[in-house]
């Protein structure tokens, strides 16, 4: 990691992120345990087969889920119990017909 990564600001940084569906205890978990940091100005991507809670992921930092249990902080300040309209965060809605034609290709070369 370069010093000029090192000394960014965290952007969105989620600590100890859980969302269970219904009852805490009982319900089907969409996510166990999540950690995540991402830098002001970055880049950031998350692939991943379906079900594994990406879109639920980026649900609860728009503020269109809220988590079980854990912080989502933006900029420092935790936003996880704020709704969406006082969020100043956007969302990118799927649609994956947009590359229907290169999705065979994709998954080959990311499972490799």
């Amino acid at each position: 990691m370069s010093a000029l990564h090192s000394l960014q600001m965290l952007a969105v940084s989620i600590r100890s992120v859980r969302k269970v569906y219904g009852d805490p205890d009982t319900g089907p978990v969409a996510l166990k345990h999540v950690d995540l940091d991402i830098r002001d100005t970055e880049f950031f991507t998350r692939l991943g087969p379906s079900g594994w809670g990406k879109t639920t992921l980026l649900r609860m930092i728009a503020g269109f889920e809220f988590p079980t249990r854990g912080e989502i902080q933006l900029y420092g300040e935790n936003i996880a119990d704020r709704p969406p309209h006082q969020r100043p965060v956007n969302r990118v809605f799927q649609h994956y017909a947009l590359f229907a034609h290169m999705a065979d290709r994709l998954w080959t070369n990311l499972m490799r």
